[in-house]
């Protein structure tokens, strides 16, 4: 079994014995060390230590002589004290929970005994529920996060003496995830004003759907921005129809980054739209055809991927340069580069049959050829959709833990929750102090200037002026 996952999944360690291949790996060549060795002259790289940071608080433990160690032995003298050794250790203190108790102040007049006065108190997030902004944001990044699955979560609040069981969170996660509407509606707005737009669909099992069996695919979709102000957006839908791009792009017409699929189309096409085509997935297809042919063979495959691999070269090395330098080095570099593709696929496609893999992958490219030389037009367009394709990622590594969604509220939710954890990530904020702050706030925003403030873009932890 750990065989054939290893080989399903190469990057991916076995679960159980991930410490034993690393120790293993780095021990490799040390059990027999000859006495000599002669290398080439070169520098030699150092291992990487873990650094403590220097802000983290401090416990110091002092070990001391005892009073009779302190003289000399020698000559009877009093040591002086001339320095100290330390070592540092990195500690960690497992989650406590601790209670929270609103207590509102109640007063009244002492003539009339009529007027009776209560203190407010902010709104909370899910009223009348003992879980704090703090307890849903660490459910919550939990599970979108770290993939960990609610019963599991259940299990770790039992061991420090908490019974919550796994109805309880998931309750919490769908309201808390409902509930952030607001703010999704403004990321998705947020995205549709961006220059370039990308987008993305992986399947997703919900087990309770109308009309629908448990094993039926159903589908979270990805639209994104990835300019100054990245913006993630995850959206459930029981299909993958083409429909589902048309609604969550409204009437945006500017340009879309996405895959072969052709359930894009009509949208663009509705909004004049510009699509761009994807290099890597049209790279994917001549590394499919390329692991099929014979041993030691160089064949067509590698001719493609030879040039695509130009292609991206340039891509890494301009990928710092303002947008107007890096149209200019792709007219003068890119497109010649482009050109001897095209002729080369033409020359090449119709010696090729189709259903062969090389075959799928020239018509992949053919077909898309219009799409794929998109990007070449301004040097804010991507070469791929590959922002997309990791934005989804953490989606697709949390099925594997948590496998389907009960319902589709649920899958709702999870879409919601999603779309806030990733988009923190993706601007560079701690996503659990993230949720905590919007899961206090967002009760108490009363006009749209509040819940604009929680912008992943535009957020400021609490007191931060």
């Amino acid at each position: 079994m750990v065989l054939s996952a290893k080989k399903n999944n190469p990057d991916q360690l076995c679960l159980f014995n991930e410490a034993e291949e690393i120790a293993e790996a780095e021990q490799v060549g040390s059990v027999e060390v000859p006495s000599k060795i002669s290398v080439a002259s070169h520098t030699r790289k150092k291992k990487p230590r873990i650094s403590i940071p220097d802000d983290l608080p401090r416990e110091e433990i002092i070990y001391d002589l005892a009073e009779s160690e302190k003289i000399c032995p020698h000559d009877g003298v009093e040591l002086k004290h001339i320095g100290d050794e330390s070592h540092e250790q990195l500690d960690i203190i497992p989650a406590k929970i601790k209670v929270i108790k609103h207590i509102r102040k109640k007063y009244a007049c002492p003539c009339c005994e009529q007027h009776v006065v209560t203190a407010e108190r902010p709104k909370l997030l899910i009223e009348k529920s003992i879980a704090s902004p703090g307890l849903l944001a660490y459910i919550a990044v939990n599970k979108y996060c770290d993939h960990l699955p609610l019963y599991r979560q259940s299990e770790m609040f039992q061991r420090i003496g908490i019974s919550m069981n796994r109805t309880n969170l998931a309750n919490w996660i769908i309201k808390s995830g409902t509930l952030v509407q607001p703010l999704i509606n403004l990321i998705h707005e947020s995205i549709l004003e961006q220059p370039v737009v990308q987008m993305d669909e992986t399947p997703l099992q919900v087990l309770n759907e109308p009309g629908k069996a448990p094993q039926s695919k159903s589908y979270m979709w990805l639209l994104a921005s990835f300019a100054q102000q990245p913006a993630i957006l995850f959206h459930y839908s029981p299909t993958r129809s083409g429909t589902v791009a048309t609604e969550l792009l409204q009437d945006y017409s500017k340009v879309l980054m996405v895959d072969g699929y052709q359930g894009y189309q009509p949208a663009c096409v509705q909004n004049k739209t510009q699509r761009l085509g994807c290099w890597a997935h049209a790279r994917r297809k001549f590394i499919d055809a390329q692991k099929i042919q014979p041993k030691g063979k160089i064949g067509k495959a590698d001719q493609a991927i030879a040039f695509i691999q130009k292609l991206y070269a340039i891509e890494k090395r301009i990928k710092e340069l303002a947008p107007d330098k890096r149209y200019e080095i792709r007219q003068k570099e890119s497109k010649p580069i482009v050109d001897k593709i095209k002729i080369w696929m033409d020359k090449s496609i119709a010696n090729v049959p189709p259903k062969m893999a090389l075959g799928k992958a020239l018509y992949h490219l053919h077909e898309q050829w219009p799409r794929l030389i998109g990007y070449l037009d301004d040097g804010c367009h991507p070469i791929d959709n590959n922002l997309a394709e990791n934005a989804i990622r953490p989606l697709t590594l949390g099925r594997k833990n948590w496998l389907f969604s009960n319902s589709q509220a649920g899958a709702k939710a999870s879409a919601n929750l999603f779309s806030l954890t990733e988009a923190a990530k993706a601007n560079g904020i701690n996503p659990y102090d993230y949720l905590k702050e919007v899961f206090t706030r967002l009760p108490n925003a009363t006009v749209a200037e509040d819940i604009e403030s929680l912008l992943p873009w535009n957020y400021k932890a609490h007191g931060e002026k």
